[in-house]
């Protein structure tokens, strides 16, 4: 797909992989709705896209009403859609029974009814228009194994690839393309906006400096969902961490658990 003139859908855009994938289209000449919860990220967003951006407004994706409206406003301005990337994530860490009910909701909401809701409110016009597309999930290393302390988090990100598999499938049929994205250790503010539970919740500023440290840079993930959107892959995963995950858990899916368990130790060494 060439993507100058075409427009790119990016949830979660106010920061991290969101904000740098809705610069990296912008740079190759499509026109960017992004949203994002944050009412300040969302105008520095706007400032930086300038002419590049169809629309930015603030949206919590988890919210039905807010998607549609933002879903309309931007068919208001485009028949549709050509590219869909489901970004908007956040994080919650801690024993499963430290965890409450309210966390849950919150992550799920974001997490999983927002990924529903970005290609709910979108894929439609989509398959209407009848000329393609692609729809990009972010998902995660941790949709590929599943360590200990993060059951919210992996659960979403599980349900994230396995939904997108199931949509690659009944939309391929349309020439619209479905990749799920699976990045490692990124260099976010994730940590920093994630919640806590329990011991965990100490460790949280430590953690999150370990991820501006060691994770890789959020360019890295924007490139590689311009990639996908050429290549269109059904998984993608981005980051040395994420491709050695990968690869082991195609080979030994025991040792990835026990990796992933050795790995969810080192970070929260000190518990």
């Amino acid at each position: 797909m060439r993507l100058a003139g075409k427009v790119a859908v990016v949830t979660g855009a106010g920061s991290g992989i969101g904000r740098a994938t809705a610069l990296a289209f912008a740079a190759e000449g499509a026109r960017v709705a992004a949203c994002d919860i944050d009412a300040d990220r969302v105008a520095a967003l706007g400032r930086e896209l300038g002419p590049g951006a169809l629309l930015v407004e603030r949206v919590d994706v988890s919210d039905r009403a807010q998607m549609a409206a933002f879903a309309a406003a931007v068919h208001a301005r485009a028949p549709a859609a050509d590219v869909i990337v489901n970004n908007a994530g956040v994080a919650c860490g801690g024993d499963f029974v430290d965890i409450s009910l309210d966390d849950w909701d919150w992550l799920l909401g974001v997490n999983l009814r927002g990924v529903v809701h970005g290609c709910h409110f979108f894929v439609p016009k989509l398959i209407e228009r009848g000329a393609g597309g692609h729809v990009i999930n972010v998902s995660s290393v941790f949709g590929l194994y599943a360590p200990p302390k993060h059951t919210p988090y992996v659960a979403s990100k599980f349900a994230v690839l396995g939904f997108s598999r199931s949509l690659r499938a009944e939309l391929a049929p349309h020439r619209i393309g479905v990749t799920a994205i699976c990045p490692g250790m990124i260099a976010t503010s994730i940590v920093d906006d994630s919640r806590a539970a329990g011991k965990i919740a100490q460790l949280k500023p430590r953690i999150a400096e370990l991820f501006r440290r060691k994770g890789a840079h959020p360019d890295t993930v924007a490139r590689a969902i311009l990639d996908a959107v050429h290549r269109n892959p059904a998984i993608r995963p981005v980051g040395r961490d994420a491709w050695m995950l990968w690869a082991l858990n195609r080979v030994s899916p025991s040792a990835v658990t026990r990796l992933g368990t050795a790995m969810t130790r080192r970070f929260t060494a000190g518990e």
